[in-house]
């Protein structure tokens, strides 16, 4: 019988977050140092959204600060995890007849995966790749694309979706950390709900009433989708690895899959 590896959403907030210790982050420190070394981590992060599907297929994956207006000692981050094109070319593999191209050289690894990495493999010495998510489809793709990755959690690859399930910098305000306001909350205890017992059901949430201000672009919040299919296709339901807000409108909601 095969064993599955976890697999989880983070999210991911501020950059911050790669150099702060707080209780997020131990959370994803604890995830990572709770679960046998993986043979690779595949990272949906929001941060590569374009208008393709496509994996990180480079042997040595480039840190990528992609983001401004942070102090400098965020910008000297690097985490030189190694990639692994065999496992690149397995996903291809895995998830057909849908399409995804091998990036060689165009991307790398953005702080949507560096800053929750350092965490959870401070040694950067697992492979890492990233998934891109495809900006010109649906939901629906996104959900049916992870719970075809399902059959890499059985191969000892970690699944990671790194992003935020409430993400409105419009109107975030710095002044205000560790707050949610009462629409976030809402949007984001309903959301809960679906993940702690049947993630299949999370595509009803686009008809939240609140949907539109949690959501006001896809990018930090379809990274959850992947976590869902997955969940899906294992017939288990998420738990919460942890929980919190920012800024009022960011949540910082953590799920873990659990593996065997």
């Amino acid at each position: 019988m095969s064993t599955l590896t976890p697999a989880a959403f983070v999210g991911h907030g501020n950059p911050m977050n790669a150099l702060d210790h707080n209780r997020y982050t131990d959370a994803w420190r604890n995830f990572g140092a709770a679960m046998t070394t993986p043979r690779a981590i595949l990272v949906v992060s929001a941060h590569w959204f374009i208008n393709a599907t496509a994996v990180t297929s480079m042997t040595a994956p480039r840190t990528i600060h992609d983001f401004y207006g942070f102090p400098q000692p965020l910008f000297e981050v690097e985490y030189p995890a190694p990639g692994d094109p065999v496992i690149a070319e397995r996903i291809v593999e895995v998830v057909k007849p849908t399409w995804v191209g091998l990036d060689e050289d165009s991307w790398g690894i953005d702080h949507g995966t560096w800053s929750v990495l350092v965490h959870m493999f401070p040694k950067a010495d697992v492979p890492v790749l990233q998934l891109s998510i495809n900006a010109e489809l649906p939901y629906d793709y996104h959900f049916e694309l992870g719970a075809k990755l399902h059959e890499l959690r059985k191969e000892g690859v970690l699944i990671v979706g790194s992003g935020n399930v409430v993400h409105n910098l419009r109107l975030a305000d710095w002044n205000q950390p560790g707050v949610g306001t009462d629409w976030a909350h809402r949007f984001d205890d309903d959301v809960r709900a679906i993940m702690t017992d049947d993630p299949s059901n999370l595509g009803v949430i686009s008809g939240h009433r609140d949907y539109q201000l949690a959501v006001p672009t896809p990018d930090h919040y379809l990274p959850l989708a992947y976590v869902a299919g997955l969940a899906s296709a294992a017939g288990t339901p998420t738990r919460t690895l942890v929980d919190g807000y920012e800024m009022g409108s960011l949540s910082m909601t953590a799920y873990e899959l659990p593996g065997d």
